[in-house]
């Protein structure tokens, strides 16, 4: 239920630490309290104090939300128990038969959620090419409500022009949902240009420290928070206030984290360009990376996420992600510790044999915010160990 107050004119990572997050009154507190109360007593019938029932409404919570969606330049925010609860309550809004448009490189979370829960429910998707504007509007399907993209995309870091994106799908009467987890709010305001919905999965660079799952929703349209805030309410996929508690804390630190994580992948970078086992490096900062155009457009900075393909398919990649030290073989991403996965094997397993299925020799870096020198020297001593 948080709303946004551009609050002075203050900058991104003083409203950071300071939206939402006012000292306690009662004690002077300056860390928000975490209020685990359920329910919460009225003056007088339908007289209370903003908060009626936790479900509904709580003090955490509204902090969070305050906070996030300062951040987003959003009107309205929404937390959510996760990333898929906050997708799962977007496509609530649409009606039985509208189509939805998925980019064709898509979490594969987002995939299945659309294509397993949501279409057999009566909601037809297409998953297709968002990059390319012309053939987009060519085959624009007359039924299309919403269209969902992610940018950059997880796990092939593809860039999607936002704003052309938006300016299509609104000549045609669709909304569009921008899935923002990758670049965060720091590098890149989806609202700003012209989406109708920001989604986070709050597990990730939101949180930032692999200890809470999360999800958030930011917008500007009241008519639309006002149908949001019914279903969050209603379907009730709702964190936790110790959860938000732990989301508000990175929240806090998400600038200077991500100034780290854009540093050090770009160390990363250049050790991969170099090496003869890699065949390609994908990240956005890259003049032969599709969608660099866009990224340097209306990204500050390329975001802490790297990937790459082997020369030797998919058992020098399995090879790789077993053989690292300080990169740990495991899911997720966006947190203080550098991971590794295979893609094909892990986090995009559902999506083998769809349109979205994603190359067997790939391998996704999540580079966090140890040393530089010892995360390069850890890749370069897996990479060394297939000769």
């Amino acid at each position: 239920m948080g709303e946004f107050v551009d609050q002075l004119g203050w900058g991104f990572e003083t409203r950071a630490v300071h939206a939402g997050q006012s000292p306690d009154p009662t004690s002077g507190a300056v860390v928000t309290p975490i209020t685990l109360s359920t329910t919460f007593v009225q003056d007088g019938v339908g007289n209370h104090k903003g908060f009626e029932y936790s479900r509904s409404g709580n003090p955490t919570r509204a902090a969070l939300e305050t906070c996030v969606a300062s951040l987003e330049g959003a009107r309205h925010g929404f937390a959510f128990a996760s990333g898929l609860a906050a997708e799962d309550n977007v496509l609530r809004v649409l009606h039985q038969g509208d189509r939805i448009l998925l980019g064709n490189d898509a979490y594969g979370g987002t995939f299945r959620l659309i294509s397993k829960v949501w279409s057999p429910l009566g909601f037809p998707w297409s998953a297709v090419d968002l990059t390319d504007i012309d053939a987009l509007a060519a085959n624009w399907p007359t039924d299309t409500k919403l269209v969902w993209l992610e940018t950059p995309t997880n796990p092939l870091l593809t860039c999607i022009d936002i704003e052309a994106v938006a300016a299509l799908a609104h000549e045609r009467g669709a909304l569009v949902v921008v899935d923002n987890t990758f670049a965060t709010p720091f590098l890149q305001q989806p609202l700003s240009l012209g989406a109708d919905v920001v989604v986070h999965s709050a597990t990730k660079y939101l949180g930032g420290h692999s200890d809470v799952v999360g999800g958030f929703l930011a917008l500007n349209d009241d008519t639309l928070a006002d149908r949001i805030r019914f279903t969050q309410n209603a379907a009730g996929a709702v964190p936790a206030p110790f959860d938000c508690y732990l989301v508000l804390r990175g929240v806090k630190t998400l600038g200077v984290r991500m100034d780290r994580h854009c540093s050090n992948a770009r160390a990363v970078v250049d050790l991969l360009l170099g090496h003869p086992a890699v065949d390609r490096v994908l990240y956005p900062q890259l003049p032969d990376h599709p969608g660099h155009a866009a990224a340097a457009k209306q990204m500050s900075d390329f975001g802490g996420m790297v990937s790459f393909t082997m020369r030797g398919g998919e058992a020098a990649a399995l090879a790789v992600v077993n053989n690292t030290e300080l990169f740990a073989l495991a899911e997720s991403l966006g947190a203080v510790e550098s991971l590794i996965e295979h893609p094909g094997r892990m986090t995009h397993a559902s999506a083998a044999g769809s349109p979205l299925q994603v190359p067997d020799s790939l391998v996704r870096l999540s580079v966090g915010i140890e040393s530089a020198n010892d995360l390069v020297a850890d890749l370069a001593q897996a990479l060394a160990r297939l000769d």
